[in-house]
């Protein structure tokens, strides 16, 4: 379509040129003979006239041809969109739920994706206040394991418990309002800084935001900025580095001060003086929450209460730093390989 459009143009132009020339030459010669009947020289300039009028319509006509393919197969995309199934539905007399108490515990959980399967058998529990990290190779399933607890997905068999009643219990926005996320790339949007942060929350001071911000050890480049945080940042927070906007993200999350608080490789994508604030930041919002860390670089968890290895979607090795090192297996080639770098 893109090219016939981009030829439709010049060829209509020439087209139109070259009828007009020849209307020109034929009707010229039958004025100029008299054999034009009862068309006069006047007659036929108005005529000229209109016929170069009626062009430029003529010649749209082809450019609203290829705007009405162009746009039935944009709105076929959204449609897509629209009408996509929800794979994730709330039970019809949900459970409120209001604050985390216990424990999320993963019983037999297996997860599949169409054909593949992802997770298998995992059997996980994640008391109140403990640090849990997920390490692995590159599409072991760390990723999916920590969707499912704010029901990104549903499992596709055995049980994942909150407090000791099934997630699909609940209802799906007080669940997911116990939780907060970082994820690797930062969700921004163009607005002000200060929006960003209160981004999801109702009643968030100004002075709030600004604690908020320095927990995030954030508040020192915001007041560098010539608006403070009434600055701009820009889509996708585009006028701001990349540890500048993680530090924003996790802001946000400290403003929001959600129990259950998910890590998903918030440090993987910086330099190192950014992830040295950065995760002096984390380690900020981590104090007294219960978190699932997942993490590239092993140097970040070291101190987590449990380390959890996962290999082709199931639980390989368990246990402290310390003791995975001594078991001298999958975690501990991890580090070699890292120390080596």
């Amino acid at each position: 379509m893109q090219y016939r459009r981009d030829l439709a143009s010049p060829l209509s132009e020439f087209m139109g040129v070259l009828v007009l020339c020849g209307i020109l030459f034929f009707g010229g010669q039958l004025i100029l003979e008299g054999n034009a009947g009862g068309l006069t020289d006047k007659g036929f300039i108005m005529y000229i006239g209109i016929f170069t009028q009626i062009i430029s319509p003529a010649k749209a006509l082809s450019t609203s041809f290829y705007n009405m393919q162009k746009g039935t197969a944009a709105i076929t995309r959204i449609e897509q969109v629209l009408r996509a199934p929800v794979v994730v539905e709330e039970a019809i007399n949900a459970k409120a739920i209001i604050g985390f108490d216990n424990a999320i515990e993963f019983k037999n959980v297996s997860f599949s994706y169409e054909d593949t399967v992802i997770l298998k058998n995992i059997n996980l529990t994640i008391q109140k206040g403990k640090t849990i990290a997920l390490v692995g190779s590159s599409g072991a399933g760390k990723s999916t394991l920590a969707d499912l607890i704010p029901r990104f997905h549903d499992v596709s068999s055995g049980e994942l418990l909150i407090d000791g009643v099934n997630i699909k219990d609940y209802n799906l926005m007080q669940l997911r309002h116990l939780m907060g996320i970082v994820t690797q790339e930062p969700i921004l949007f163009n607005d002000t800084i200060a929006n960003n942060i209160k981004l999801g929350i109702d009643n968030g001071t100004e002075q709030a935001v600004m604690n908020a911000a320095k927990i995030a050890n954030a508040h020192n480049f915001i007041s560098q900025k010539e608006e403070g945080y009434d600055t701009n940042i820009g889509d996708r927070g585009g006028k701001l580095s990349g540890g500048e906007r993680q530090r924003l993200t996790i802001a946000r999350a400290v403003l929001k001060n959600p129990p259950i608080l998910i890590l998903d490789e918030a440090t993987s994508s910086l330099d190192t003086e950014s992830e040295r604030l950065v995760q002096d930041a984390i380690n900020n919002l981590m104090a007294n929450r219960t978190s699932i860390v997942i993490a590239h670089r092993l140097s970040t968890i070291r101190h987590a209460d449990e380390i959890i290895v996962l290999q082709k979607g199931e639980i390989v090795e368990r246990g402290t730093h310390d003791s995975l090192l001594i078991q001298n297996g999958f975690y501990k080639k991890l580090v070699t390989m890292q120390e080596v770098k």
